[in-house]
């Protein structure tokens, strides 16, 4: 597969992809995330959905290793019952699978999904801040990015869906573990074609390609250090630089950094997400500044007038209305009941979005900025 880019891209693809890692990749290439399928096969990644709390990534696979170090039958335990994993196999997604105590249901795997369900080995970015960042960043098909600070991968498989299999993804973090894991991941979810990750600082080291990327992220402790690498990384047609920093005097010392360097369109973003629920709500009606008279307040005031006599009439619609309320269907005491607010007692009744009382809390902020062509790239120092 041809890589766009310069020709110092081609040489850092040779070094890092050798024929072990190319021949992993074909074995996995009919695999789940990479592609869409419509049935399960061994090896795939799945998404068990039992509730909105309860939503598990499953690797179908005949053997796991158990706590002892002993490889044991794949056996999935829910507060449901158990789930034997290589039984999905043949199913199509989307299938109910039964329980014991209940059912689920097995979902295609999808970076949405995967974000929710993925081991956390770092704190990660959810699907509000993910959407913006490749919004902003204008990834797309074919396109080539840089990511600093890979962590957990929530990001990383985002992006990868995002440019398709004619894109590049060059994910770096500093932490030798979590990249062993991460690029066993990629591997298994079939995004090996697509990925390279590295073990490295870039903020002493850069990113080791220079006018390759269309976009740079960083999410970084410092990332005004990286910056003048992420710059150099940038195409001479230029591009798009994005810094996550949950800290607001990270932002503005990345700010200042990156108006040195000369990039433009600088803006910060936080992204909050507020839940609405729908639900009817009912007011009494008012005429005049007063509530409006209802059909109960009305007998009452006729009862007071004429007790006696008002008595004996109820008593007699009460004794005729046993007899028809006999032969009435349930449906229409459902009908009349939904109808109940509105005839009884005269109230207004409406339906509108009601916010939750407590809503999710800030996560970062978000820096996007534009490098514009032809800026110089001589600017490797890092800024104190």
């Amino acid at each position: 597969m041809e890589l766009r880019g310069s020709p110092q891209l081609a040489g850092f693809r040779e070094n890092s992809l050798n024929t072990a890692h190319l021949k992993a990749c074909a074995e996995i290439a009919a695999m789940s995330f990479s592609r869409f399928k419509e049935v399960i096969e061994e090896g795939d990644t799945v998404i068990l959905y039992i509730g909105v709390s309860q939503i598990y990534a499953l690797e179908v696979k005949p053997k796991v290793i158990n706590k002892n170090g002993q490889g044991v039958d794949n056996v999935f335990q829910t507060k449901y019952g158990s789930v034997r994993v290589m039984d999905l196999v043949g199913k199509k997604y989307g299938s109910r699978v039964n329980l014991s105590k209940g059912w689920g249901q097995v979902l295609y795997p999808t970076p949405e999904l995967w974000t929710i369900t993925l081991p956390h080995r770092t704190q990660i970015l959810y699907t509000p801040d993910i959407s913006m960042v490749l919004t902003q960043l204008e990834i797309g098909p074919g396109s080539v990015v840089c990511e600093a600070g890979t962590g957990s991968g929530s990001l990383s498989h985002a992006i990868l869906r995002a440019i398709g299999p004619t894109g590049k993804l060059h994910t770096f973090d500093f932490h030798k573990e979590r990249v062993k894991v991460a690029s066993e991941e990629f591997l298994r979810h079939g995004f090996g074609e697509r990925v390279i990750v590295l073990h490295r600082d870039v903020c002493d080291e850069g990113f080791g390609v220079e006018r390759v990327a269309d976009a740079v992220f960083l999410d970084l402790p410092k990332p005004w250090e990286a910056l003048p690498h992420a710059v150099s990384a940038i195409k001479t047609s230029g591009g798009r630089i994005c810094s996550f920093s949950p800290c607001i005097e990270q932002v503005a010392r990345t700010c200042e950094v990156l108006q040195s360097l000369g990039l433009q369109e600088l803006l910060t973003l936080e992204c909050l997400a507020r839940e609405f629920q729908v639900k009817s709500i009912s007011l009494p009606r008012v005429i005049n500044g007063q509530k409006a008279p209802t059909h109960q307040n009305t007998h009452v005031n006729q009862e007071e007038k004429q007790p006696d006599q008002k008595k004996k009439k109820v008593e007699e619609c009460v004794e005729g209305a046993e007899s028809d309320t006999n032969t009435k269907s349930d449906e229409h005491e459902q009908s009349t009941a939904g109808n109940k607010g509105q005839q009884g007692n005269g109230d207004f009744r409406f339906t509108t979005g009601i916010t939750q009382l407590k809503m999710p809390g800030h996560t970062g902020f978000l820096t996007f900025a534009s490098v514009p062509p032809g800026l110089p790239g001589n600017k490797l120092s890092c800024v104190a």
